[in-house]
């Protein structure tokens, strides 16, 4: 309340400062500016709003010049032309009711998981309270120049928006499924034309927005996050090299009340009591050790956290408007699994992913078949990092993981026999993980095409899938619910397959006796590999670790100064 007051307060404060400036100009400017009768004003305005447009450079111009800088120059000029630069928010010294609606958007734009400041908030909601003190100065709404000014950034914020909803403000990469990226004129004039007769921003944008169910979620649970958030600067957490690394680590535990003092220094013992309650309730590993993970979550305000979840819903603007009617959805950041039919969650699944230097890469791919009791040939990567160094200490590491040595011809190489030094980034041998319980991949391996040589598979270390934080893998996604997803994908299949209605049956067999088998999918099952920080969860925003830097990336190079 008191922070509204003070808004108010400030508010109340630059409009008295806007009149007294405008007050206080030269009598030859205002002639210039100042319209006598309704309809001068409008005509004055259609020609500021045109030499505006003419000031405004390509690109937008300078921030640090005297020209109004738009983001969307070339649109923003589209649309008056083919509205013969008349004013489009406005008419004759009143606001029209798609003003009205785009100013209430652009207040209640955090919504969306967007930014008020990129739409000429400051400077729109100046003019309009200046606008509206016409008891204060009677020759502000005769001004055609301030009319025009806001008319010429409403239209820039319009702009603005429904290119931030529709594709967000991340860049197309390797795996962007949305087609539809090229915004014309003619798609920004429609949409103003059906603005005119709506006259709902609202409504507007909602049309424009994914229909996916993560992207709903997470953005129905903004409000509730809004409400309670703290926006104040909490104490950043050093790494623990840092001399103040100890003092800030309690104060910011002092301030998210997970101990009861700060005055004192408080002892190793109190410390990790206080990290564990912090770890519990963001459901971390519970050690009392404030690691890098820990770090990064203290340091996450919610601030931190609002622009996470518009990166999140840009993320979900980059899939394609309609999702296959079955699919399966990873996200790499909470390591979980869903299986969505017809928008509705069937199962679910905890997961284990990459780890932060064996990173899960994003992926689109289709489950086309299933290895029963697959062997395991490790990725380049793996060998160069792992399995040469240990080779090169005791050539007795293959055995002992169950490797084979094969040579070109696919003849079995003694270990022993091989000059391990000469070899540095990589060997001219095949080194293969025969199949059976002990392999890294399980007794199932759900296959798709890729060029990273990552799939979905059951694990020999199932009892990790009880952790709290399971970025623990290559790359590859271990699976604890692999049974249910294989005998979904197989009765998927047989209602659109002949002959495959007792695959599941064979598959229970082939697992019982362990005999390797390759099951072909007919229907093959699209799989989403994702990495999204935020989620919705029972109408509540969780935040996952951001364990891959990859957020920090995006807001560092595409959020700065939010």
């Amino acid at each position: 309340m008191r922070r509204k007051r003070a808004r108010h307060l400030l508010y109340a404060g630059i409009t008295v400062c806007l009149v007294l400036v405008h007050a206080c100009r030269s009598k030859r400017t205002q002639s210039e500016h100042i319209a006598d009768t309704p309809e001068e004003l409008q005509q004055k305005t259609k020609s500021f709003i045109s030499k505006l447009l003419q000031q405004t450079a390509a690109g937008g111009g300078s921030r640090t010049d005297s020209r109004l800088h738009l983001n969307q120059p070339a649109f923003c000029k589209y649309l008056y032309e083919k509205n013969g630069n008349t004013p489009l928010w406005s008419e004759q010294g009143n606001w029209k009711r798609q003003a009205d609606s785009l100013f209430g958007f652009i207040r209640e734009s955090k919504l969306y998981g967007l930014f008020s400041q990129d739409y000429h908030a400051n400077e729109l909601f100046m003019i309009h309270r200046l606008l509206e003190a016409d008891s204060l100065n009677k020759t502000a709404k005769k001004d055609a120049m301030i009319w025009a000014k806001s008319d010429v950034m409403l239209t820039d914020a319009f702009v603005q928006i429904l290119k931030d909803i529709k594709l967000g403000r991340l860049p197309d990469d390797s795996i962007t499924l949305n087609k539809d990226t090229l915004l014309t004129g003619d798609f920004f004039l429609q949409q103003f034309n059906t603005l005119q007769q709506q006259g709902s921003m609202t409504a507007q944008v909602q049309v424009l927005e994914p229909r996916h169910r993560g992207y709903q979620q997470l953005k129905k649970g903004i409000l509730k996050f809004l409400q309670q958030a703290d926006f104040r600067e909490h104490t950043r957490v050093p790494a623990k090299n840092d001399p103040g690394y100890k003092i800030a680590l309690q104060k910011r535990l002092f301030e998210g009340g997970y101990i009861v003092f700060d005055s004192v220094m408080a002892d190793s013992a109190q410390l990790a009591e206080a990290v564990k309650k912090f770890q519990n309730e963001k459901g971390l590993l519970v050690d009392g050790r404030a690691g890098e993970g820990t770090i990064r979550m203290l340091n996450l305000s919610d601030a931190e956290k609002f622009i996470r979840v518009a990166i999140s819903l840009d993320k979900y603007k980059k899939l394609p408007p309609e999702m296959p009617s079955r699919y399966i959805w990873v996200n790499a950041a909470s390591n979980n699994l869903e299986v969505v039919e017809d928008t509705a969650v069937k199962f679910s699944s905890r997961i284990i992913c990459g780890k932060a230097k064996t990173r899960t890469p994003l992926l689109n791919g289709s489950i086309s078949q299933l290895i029963t009791y697959p062997q395991w040939v490790p990725p380049p990567s793996i060998v160069t990092k792992e399995i040469l160094p240990a080779v090169k200490k005791n050539p007795d590491y293959l055995a002992r993981k169950g490797f084979s040595l094969l040579d070109k011809d696919g003849n079995e190489v003694d270990p022993y026999s091989v000059d391990w030094s000469k070899y540095n980034k990589g060997v001219p041998y095949r080194i293969v993980q025969g199949s059976g319980d002990a392999n890294a991949l399980g007794v199932l391996k759900f296959h798709f095409d890729n060029k990273y040589s990552v799939y979905l598979h059951d694990t020999n270390q199932r009892y990790l899938f009880g952790n709290a934080m399971r970025s623990l893998s290559h790359g590859c996604v271990r699976v604890q619910e692999w049974q249910k997803l294989a005998y979904y994908i197989l009765r998927n299949d047989s209602l659109h397959s002949s002959g495959s209605y007792h695959m599941a049956d064979s598959l229970k067999t082939w697992l019982h006796q362990k005999i390797k088998r390759h099951i072909m999918v007919k229907k093959k099952m699209p799989v989403y590999i994702r990495y999204i920080t935020s989620e919705a969860r029972s109408g509540n925003l969780v935040f996952y670790d951001d364990v891959y830097g990859e957020d920090k990336m995006i807001r560092e190079k595409f959020f700065a100064g939010k």
